[in-house]
């Protein structure tokens, strides 16, 4: 099965009506995925996935933040949160850096919604590769991960 159809198949299962579209560009980076949607880049929800003490950790952040690692490690209570290595992304995910889904993982992972995501009454997440994505909401990504909604920038 391909990673986009995963990824539809977990939309599909939690009731989300937004459909994963491939697109014929890189929609890779925020900055490439606003310009081939025609949306501001702060709506797009990137899917970083860090190392928090070990475990890993999904974070959806607009595409107009860098985390703030040290300051997202205080806010959760936790003694190191890093990028985690490709490696690691691939075993926690089943997807490829750039590519990163909310959903469609192997297993569930604990995962926070950047709160400035908030501000979109659309939200563009990755579907699974490269230059596959999906409309939702940030009340529905919190919803469908079972997010923790926090600043995430310092």
């Amino acid at each position: 099965m391909s990673a986009v159809q995963n990824v539809q198949d977990a939309l599909d299962a939690a009731g989300v009506e937004g459909r994963a579209r491939t697109l014929p560009q890189s929609t890779r980076t925020a900055a490439e995925a606003a310009d081939a949607l025609g949306c501001p880049v702060g709506a797009i929800a990137n899917s970083l996935v860090f190392m928090a003490d070990d475990a890993p950790l999904l974070v959806l952040t607009s595409g107009a933040h860098r985390v703030d690692v040290e300051a997202l490690a205080a806010r959760l209570h936790r003694g190191r949160i890093r990028r985690a290595k490709p490696d690691e992304v691939r075993a926690a995910t089943g997807q490829v850096i750039g590519g990163v889904s909310p959903v469609g993982h192997p297993a569930p992972l604990e995962t926070v919604v950047d709160e400035a995501l908030r501000q979109y009454s659309e939200v563009w997440a990755a579907a699974g590769t490269p230059n596959a994505v999906f409309p939702t909401t940030f009340d529905e990504l919190v919803r469908i991960t079972k997010g923790t909604p926090q600043r995430v920038d310092g």
